[in-house]
């Protein structure tokens, strides 16, 4: 019952549409009529900028952590990996938002690995931070970090949970990112300039 309970909890909070709150609070807009029409950080800050991107980004993957420690602190391992799925579920399909099209689960992934393995986490990370400031697209480095996953969950010796776990989330978010491939093929990618601008294309 307790683990049944937390993994639907996961996804409850997963749901939670914080790019798509806080612009509605602090702005009055609908982000999903701008961009890329994602409600996740990378579209909130191409809209709106640092001050909304940030918080928003925190929270995405709070919401993912969240439910992961809470299952493997109270359940099991495997507990706090369906609970961070569930959630990165309900950040891509939110409930609140009518199981509409949410975001891409970068950071909420990014949270629930921090809870479930978080040295995957931190290289992973590093990957992404490292690839973002030598191309400045925040796709190549989402796409790259999320295939770098399942190697780094092998060679820092984790479970087989987590292996599979990580690779099937690396999987999950590039197949997300699969309009950014086909604009970056193209050449039509959105690359940021500084913290605000951005090379006028098609949106991430």
């Amino acid at each position: 019952m307790t683990f049944a309970a937390i993994v639907v909890g996961g996804y409850l909070l997963g749901s939670c549409p914080w790019g798509y709150w806080l612009p509605r609070i602090f702005r009055g807009d609908d982000v999903r009529k701008s961009g890329s029409g994602s409600i996740g950080g990378s579209n909130v800050w191409r809209t709106y900028g640092p001050k909304l991107a940030i918080p928003v980004m925190l929270l995405d993957a709070l919401k993912g952590f969240v439910p992961a420690l809470v299952g493997v602190l109270v359940v099991s391992h495997l507990c706090g990996i369906l609970a961070g799925a569930a959630a990165m579920l309900g950040h891509a399909r939110p409930l609140y938002l009518r199981f509409e099209k949410g975001g891409k689960m970068v950071a909420t992934g990014a949270g629930v690995l921090i809870a479930v393995c978080p040295w995957v986490a931190v290289a992973a990370v590093a990957i992404w931070f490292a690839l973002f400031l030598l191309t400045r697209y925040a796709s190549v480095a989402s796409i790259v970090a999320s295939l770098a996953l399942p190697v780094c969950a092998v060679a820092f010796g984790y479970p087989v949970a987590v292996i599979v776990f990580a690779g099937l989330t690396g999987a999950a978010v590039t197949f997300l990112h699969r309009g950014n491939m086909r604009r970056l093929r193209a050449g039509t990618e959105s690359r940021f300039r500084g913290l605000r601008g951005l090379r006028r294309a098609t949106p991430v």
